[in-house]
């Protein structure tokens, strides 16, 4: 199969939520990943963040899932948050080695990295990615305030991310802040999510983004059309960049995805159309009689 233009995909695959607008009505959780993935190309792997799957899970997970289907795991929180990338040797070689089984299905691998990991700390970021097992590919999300206001730091995580053959993560939280803020959904996410300037940036391969949009559609539009021209520049440059919508309760991630990628084709001819929900191909024949 030709692989996709892009990866379009949400930060996770089960949410009851969406069970009856992306899912088919009653579809049990444990056929959330199987319909997931007949629509999306690529999903954020946030549940290893908190723990280590089973084996029996992985392989699940593989069995669910199209090859032409990509991972993008996080990192456990262990490694990244709790030991800061030091000492973690026998952590990280139980993570990937637990990952490992789905193979193809591996996309980039996400270090998020906590607020409070500063320039002062690249030389432990560039020490411990030279740790990481050569056949897999890596996405470094920093979020010190330094790494995007400070010319110098903006500069040398780049070039030590590009020399690492590492993509640095995009996480545009632009779309939230926009609209009404007194939304009670914004108003329970907006300290969990940064709020830095974007800039793109490619400095390997692939670009990532990860874009968190506000609950009301129409505040979402242009900040969805700047990326949708973006992307489609990407693109025509033959990268195949990943794209993971989010927002604040994730209840419309689905359709904010729908309609990133309906933009993304009016600028694009090498993206086709997105398939149909699984709501919709399952949708009972009595129903459209009363239509």
């Amino acid at each position: 199969m030709t692989p996709p233009p892009y990866r379009l995909g949400l930060p996770m695959w089960g949410n009851k939520d969406w069970v009856g607008t992306l899912y088919a009505p009653r579809t049990r959780a444990a056929d959330f990943l199987e319909q997931y993935a007949s629509v999306f190309s690529s999903v954020e792997g946030n549940t290893t963040f908190y723990s280590l799957p089973s084996a029996e899970t992985v392989e699940r997970w593989r069995e669910q899932t199209p090859e032409h289907f990509r991972f993008c795991f996080k990192l456990p929180k262990t490694i990244t948050h709790d030991r800061r990338l030091r000492d973690a040797g026998r952590e990280t070689a139980e993570f990937f080695g637990r990952m490992e089984p789905l193979g193809e299905r591996l996309g980039p691998f996400m270090i998020q990295l906590p607020a409070s990991f500063g320039p002062d700390n690249l030389r432990v970021l560039a020490k411990y990615i030279e740790t990481l097992p050569s056949q897999f590919r890596f996405s470094v999300e920093l979020r010190h305030p330094t790494f995007y206001h400070d010319d110098e730091a903006f500069r040398a995580a780049n070039g030590l991310l590009g020399v690492c053959g590492c993509e640095r993560v995009m996480m545009d939280t632009s779309g939230m802040r926009a609209g009404d803020r007194r939304h009670p959904d914004v108003l329970a996410a907006e300290h969990k999510k940064p709020d830095l300037p974007i800039v793109p940036v490619v400095t390997a391969r692939d670009p990532m983004l990860r874009f968190v949009g506000h609950p009301e559609d129409a505040v979402n539009t242009p900040f969805l059309e700047s990326w949708a021209a973006q992307l489609a520049a990407w693109i025509r440059e033959r990268r195949s960049p990943y794209v993971f919508m989010h927002c604040p309760n994730n209840a419309f991630a689905p359709a904010m995805a729908q309609r990133l990628h309906e933009l993304l084709r009016e600028k694009s001819s090498l993206v086709g159309e997105l398939p149909e929900w699984p709501s919709v191909r399952h949708r009972d024949p009595r129903q459209l009689d009363l239509l």
